[in-house]
């Protein structure tokens, strides 16, 4: 399935995912890589890629409410994760994957539909041959924050 901008969701294939980290993100950012399902399911895209840094953006809609009448923190969890975790994997060599292994989040303010575009970057704060760490933070359209993370992931050979 093709989605604004060109872009489609599907899983990479093996060759793809032993690319080189950063062109493997760049690819997600620029379409010529699937975006993963859950970002068809969230609504998501990731919109920026460099050395240690990704940016995901998302709209909240209703159909993300909780039984509060907020957003789910899954949004926001998944987003956080989402733009840490790539932006470990930008780091990574050829050959070389990663996954998450913990993360720990804080939620400052609530996010409904009318907070409108919400913004994820992930920054690398340190990179290892087997373990990678980033922060993530999340704001709204006018910088705000919303909720911010920390993660530890897993750097293995494929």
């Amino acid at each position: 399935m093709t989605v604004a901008g060109g872009k489609r969701y599907g899983t990479a294939t093996a060759e793809e995912r032993a690319k080189a980290g950063l062109e493997f993100v760049r690819g997600l950012v620029d379409g010529t890589l699937p975006l993963n399902t859950m970002a068809r399911t969230l609504g998501y895209d990731v919109v920026e890629a460099s050395e240690g840094r990704v940016v995901v953006t998302a709209v909240p809609t209703a159909e993300q409410l909780n039984p509060e009448g907020t957003v789910h923190g899954g949004l926001a969890a998944t987003l956080l994760d989402s733009c840490m975790g790539l932006a470990v994997r930008t780091l990574t060599g050829a050959g070389v994957g990663s996954t998450t292994l913990e993360f720990k989040i804080a939620f400052v303010r609530p996010i409904t539909p009318e907070t409108g575009a919400v913004r994820g970057e992930g920054v690398v704060l340190s990179m290892g041959r087997r373990v990678g760490s980033a922060e993530g933070r999340l704001t709204d359209r006018n910088g705000k924050l919303l909720a911010h993370a920390t993660t530890t992931c897993l750097v293995f050979e494929r």
